[in-house]
């Protein structure tokens, strides 16, 4: 069976994406055996926009009003940093640090995702810092080696650009964005605040509505 494409739309330091990656982990577990899901970094700070997260004093009540809405938590060593407000929020940096976890053999996407937004969301850990991937690596089971290497090798910067461009091609203008792609193109399913049940209901429909 020809199995259904994907993209996922984050950013690290997106709330809204930290508070769907429970719901959106669970239909990717629920629809393993039919989809391919990439995980693409979109650059929410990145040149200008990478600043102290102080600049950006909307984010403690973000914070409270996604903890209310999906029940994800923020962990103390995030809110410290969060208090102090000196630590630099910089999407490229984090959007390497992906590609080069991505990069690596037997790697998840997803996981990696996810592994990086508890470094930062919980821990309160610069995705700047190359130990940080060195030590997700090793939580992944990769090469934590390899993987430091990656990071500070022009190609992985190179695919975090590359990353960018390609959502910036498909129209993603927030995050977090999942994508079907179809014959028709790309189309976006669900939103922040959709239950994983509900991803699969509506990812059944347009699969459904495409094949009639």
């Amino acid at each position: 069976m020809e199995r259904t494409q994907l993209t996922y739309a984050f950013d690290a330091y997106c709330g809204w994406c930290y508070g769907f990656g429970p719901a959106l982990h669970e239909f990717a577990d629920a629809n393993a055996d039919r989809i391919d899901l990439r995980v693409l970094s979109g650059g929410l700070f990145t040149g200008p926009r990478a600043l102290p997260v102080a600049a950006y004093p909307h984010i403690p009540a973000a914070n409270t009003r996604i903890s209310e809405l999906t029940g994800v938590t923020f962990g103390p060593g995030y809110e410290r940093v969060l208090a102090e407000g000196n630590r630099v929020m910089d999407s490229t940096d984090a959007a390497t640090g992906l590609a080069a976890l991505r990069s690596q053999p037997g790697a998840n996407a997803l996981d990696a995702a996810a592994a990086m937004q508890r470094a930062w969301y919980i821990d309160g850990r610069s995705l700047s810092d190359v130990q940080v991937y060195r030590d997700i690596a090793a939580e992944l089971g990769l090469d934590a080696e390899a993987v430091a290497i990656a990071y500070g090798a022009p190609a992985a910067r190179a695919r975090a650009e590359a990353d960018f461009r390609e959502v910036r091609r498909l129209g993603v203008e927030g995050y977090p964005t999942l994508l079907l792609h179809t014959a028709h193109g790309a189309d976006r399913l669900g939103g922040p605040l959709t239950s994983a049940d509900a991803l699969t209901r509506a990812l059944d429909q347009r699969l459904a509505a495409t094949a009639a």
